[in-house]
């Protein structure tokens, strides 16, 4: 019979890491370990993108340290790859910050909090999820004036470490589905539950849709959302064959009894600006029974260059379900894949009672106690994709890892402050240059 390590064993394994990446070393960054520059990465990662929104991605960029930190994965990405690591691989979320948390409801409608986006999720070593994560502590809480996101990152490091301590010890089952139970207590979170609450599929509908001759369609907002042609709506209708099929049984049922009334296009996020995203409005039992589909073009993993080792999955829509319910305690019945025009496309329910974290509801004593809750959500996707007893072997029961934690959230913050007076640097020289073209009239 095939050895099977006991927790024992596993925890020892982890502590063994230590002599690869001491705790203390992940304290360390250096900008001039770059061999890349990181703009030059930023404009090949708008490459395939719809052209004409270029422009809006660097403006959301270019609005804070922090907007800039959300476009620019591959940036980080790249520098994470040039550190050592662990060596110690699960599933991470890998754009893990605070703004990817949010509100959602279960698939028996209780209301959710969790990591909700995992446009880059990939297996690689878990701490560049916590290193990434930390580092937006740092920018939201410069961002609000905050005058503690150095103690945000130790209590966040902290609260994971304690938790995945929890977790090496519980039976794997209990582990999968622990729950976090004082989110309500929490006032961030508590005012993105509260979003969650209202924002109902009819609320969704009053917001999203108007009524016009043919019944009710999409409400244009450009350059925001666009409604599709009939052409433009052909192929995206046609792909929701193959999507049925990435779902269970029972909710391909579900989704049989909906028919597709309208269709638009719609500019979502930060770092997923110009990537094609199509909403798709249905009615099931009638006008009070929509349910709108979200349908995001899912590039490579910023990531995946980097881990070369790394199996990937052969559909990328496909990658972000799996790895989606690899982490979430609960993942949206209706998540699912297809293929428009042989470009990968993740399906999901656009505005299902879902809520998010602005950046200014982390003012005050919010950035501590948001952390702290990071830290155990993240935990808990951590154990249930990986091994707890090997992540808690290697973090220990000492403070090492959370203070260098917090020393590479602080370097590598001011990194992302530089970079984005590089990019305002650089924006400033295109718009000067592009008047200098102008032909005199």
């Amino acid at each position: 019979m095939q050895h099977i390590p006991s927790p024992q064993e596993r925890r020892a394994l982890g502590q063994a890491r230590r002599k690869q990446v001491h705790r203390q070393d992940h304290a360390h960054w250096d900008p001039k370990l770059r061999r890349h520059d990181p703009l030059a990465l930023i404009d090949e990662s708008m490459r395939g993108r719809v052209p004409s929104l270029a422009t809006l991605k660097y403006e959301r960029m270019l609005a804070s340290p922090f907007g800039f930190f959300r476009g620019a994965v591959p940036v980080m990405a790249a520098d994470l790859a040039l550190l050592p690591h662990t060596g110690i691989v699960n599933q991470i979320c890998g754009d893990a910050h605070v703004r990817n948390l949010g509100a959602y409801a279960a698939p028996d409608g209780r209301l959710l909090f969790d990591i909700n986006d995992f446009d880059e999720t990939i297996r690689g070593p878990f701490e560049w999820d916590l290193k990434r994560l930390a580092a937006s502590l740092v920018l939201a809480g410069r961002e609000t004036g905050a005058d503690n996101p150095h103690e945000a990152v130790l209590r966040f490091a902290a609260s994971y470490r304690k938790l995945m301590d929890m977790f090496s010890r519980m039976a794997v089952i209990e582990m999968a589905r622990y729950q976090v139970h004082r989110l309500q207590r929490i006032a961030p979170v508590s005012n993105a539950l509260l979003k969650a609450e209202r924002a109902t599929p009819l609320h969704s509908l009053d917001a999203l849709t108007v009524e016009n001759k043919a019944g009710r369609v999409f409400r244009e907002e450009l350059p925001v959302l666009r409604r599709l042609t009939p052409q433009q709506a052909r192929p995206v209708l046609a792909a929701l064959k193959t999507y049925r099929g990435s779902l269970l049984p029972e909710r391909q049922h579900f989704l049989a009894q909906y028919r597709p009334v309208d269709l638009a296009f719609k500019v979502v996020g930060t770092g997923s600006v110009g990537l094609r995203d199509y909403l798709v409005y249905l009615e099931g039992n009638g006008p009070r029974d929509p349910l709108f589909l979200q349908v995001k073009e899912e590039p490579g993993s910023a990531y995946l260059a980097w881990l070369a080792a790394t199996p990937e999955a052969g559909h990328h829509g496909r990658r972000v379900a799996e790895g989606q319910r690899a982490m979430q305690l609960q993942s949206d019945p209706f998540l699912g894949w297809t293929t428009i025009a042989s470009r990968d496309y993740l399906v999901r329910q656009l505005s299902d009672h879902k809520g998010s974290i602005e950046v200014d509801d982390l003012r005050g004593e919010g950035l501590i106690e948001y952390a702290e809750m990071c830290g155990e959500l993240l935990a808990r996707g951590h154990a249930r994709s990986g091994d707890a007893c090997l992540l808690s072997g290697y973090l220990g029961n000492g403070q090492k890892f959370g203070a260098a934690l917090a020393k590479f959230a602080e370097a590598y913050a001011d990194q992302t402050e530089a970079d984005w007076q590089k990019l305002k640097k650089a924006r400033r020289r295109t718009a000067a240059g592009r008047r200098d073209a102008t032909p005199s009239p």
